[in-house]
């Protein structure tokens, strides 16, 4: 486990940022070092990532400061994946091929989904050992990452990253370099865990906020152990705005750092996900009662982060049923019916829905709904996704666990190839182990 007790959120005032950065200008890492048949390749300039982070947490590498050199062309990636979409046979099946999402041509329809690791160092700064991890898992059309907090309030677990901090900001262009020069494209997850939280976690000790102040059932993990939630601080209507406000300048942060797109986080019992269900929101105001006022606040993030990133690098993700974090609605049908219909207004790349609990909800409803692009998640094997995209029931499927095992998962589901089992012991927190040492197959 990392030193807990350093991974506290960073009180640091959030770094404005102006300007865009353009893809062309991210320096490709110098790779006459590596060699692409080991498997999996350290980071150059850290050829022990675990001990350099061992002696300085805080450790960033700043990819403005790698020579600028024309990228070698090699036929395969550092992660030992060969990108062969242009190549494939007609029978090969659509999941494997090339698709839209927006305004991005991905090389497949396989996502890795958005998953929490707590694996960032001191400030929830990302660092080699993070840029390793996305870089090795290039294999996936689009990587969205791991939930990462719209600020130091937004914090919910110790060593998640923020996007607030300059520390922050140059640490995700470290990982994006890395993803950029092999390949792949990432979206940013950007979270708010409204009260799935604890004052150690919180600056200056404050209580966590909700749309209500109802406790959650269950317990947190902090960098004292396990520990109950407590009762979190309604906000009031007129915190409403920085709390938009938060989501925005994490946006343009995110822009700075060369994200891909934007995943606005509206699922599995979080913030916005909190105002959208009615067992957590019983606010009489206008962010409460009916739906339409529960998803208010949420509109107001969608239309403040797609006045950064075009509408079309944009994707929310949902959860209907889910009940993590202690966390239902009464008519969920209905609910996310109408939330789905009203994200039609923005435009957006697609909606990415966790998929819990089948036989209680008509996802398919959802589809049809939307008029963008629906990646599915939840539970799909290879068979279960390549129907999905056949039957059209999904544009795109996400894949959680089995990224975390199998760096080159788009070869195992082509190929119908043994996974690598997953090491839930090492899920959250920790070192190397579990996290950048799963094996890759030769090619």
């Amino acid at each position: 486990m990392p030193n807990d007790d350093k991974l506290t959120p960073s009180t640091d005032q959030p770094i404005p940022v102006t300007g865009k950065a353009s893809k062309k200008d991210i320096p490709m890492i110098p790779m006459e070092d590596w060699d692409i048949d080991d498997n999996p390749p350290m980071v150059p300039a850290y050829p022990d990532v675990p001990k350099a982070l061992n002696e300085n947490p805080n450790l960033v590498a700043d990819p403005r400061n790698y020579p600028k050199k024309k990228p070698v062309k090699r036929e395969s990636s550092p992660s030992g994946w060969t990108d062969m979409s242009h190549i494939l046979p007609p029978e090969i099946h659509p999941l494997y091929r090339k698709g839209w999402l927006g305004a991005l041509e991905l090389n497949n329809r396989v996502v890795m989904a958005p998953m929490t690791r707590s694996r960032a160092a001191l400030g929830n700064v990302p660092n080699a050992m993070n840029a390793m991890y996305y870089s090795q898992r290039c294999c996936a059309g689009l990587i969205i990452s791991e939930p990462t907090q719209v600020s130091a309030q937004g914090i919910g677990y110790p060593g998640t990253p923020g996007i607030t901090t300059r520390e922050q900001i140059e640490g995700w262009k470290m990982v994006t370099a890395h993803v950029s020069r092999t390949g792949g494209k990432i979206f940013m997850n950007l979270s708010h865990v409204g009260r799935i939280s604890h004052p150690s976690l919180q600056p200056f000790q404050s209580l966590p906020v909700a749309p209500s102040a109802i406790q959650p059932a269950g317990e947190v993990f902090t960098p004292q152990g396990m520990v109950p939630f407590v009762t979190p601080r309604a906000l009031e209507v007129a915190e409403m705005a920085g709390i938009v406000e938060q989501y925005r300048q994490a946006a343009l942060n995110a822009e700075e750092a060369w994200l891909d797109g934007i995943e606005i986080d509206a699922a599995n019992g979080y913030l916005l996900d909190q105002f959208l269900r009615d067992s957590t929101n019983q606010r009489t105001d206008e962010y409460g009662g009916p739906i339409e006022n529960r998803s208010r606040l949420l509109f107001e993030v969608i239309q403040a982060v797609c006045s950064v990133y075009p509408s079309q690098k944009v994707g929310v993700r949902l959860s209907p049923v889910n009940p993590l974090n202690d966390i239902f609605d009464s008519t969920p049908q209905e609910t996310f019916e109408y939330v789905v219909e009203q994200l039609n207004r923005f435009d957006l790349a697609y909606i990415h829905v966790v998929e819990e609990h089948p036989s209680t909800f008509d996802f398919k409803r959802l589809r049809s709904l939307f008029r963008g692009k629906y990646i599915a998640n939840g539970g799909y094997d290879a068979a279960r996704a390549e129907a999905a995209i056949v039957e059209k029931t999904a544009d795109f499927v996400s894949f959680g666990a089995l990224f975390i095992a199998n760096p080159d998962l788009l070869l195992r589901l082509r190929e119908r190839r043994d996974y690598n089992a997953p090491d839930m012991a090492t899920f959250y927190g920790g070192d190397a182990a579990g996290y950048i040492d799963y094996p890759s197959l030769p090619f």
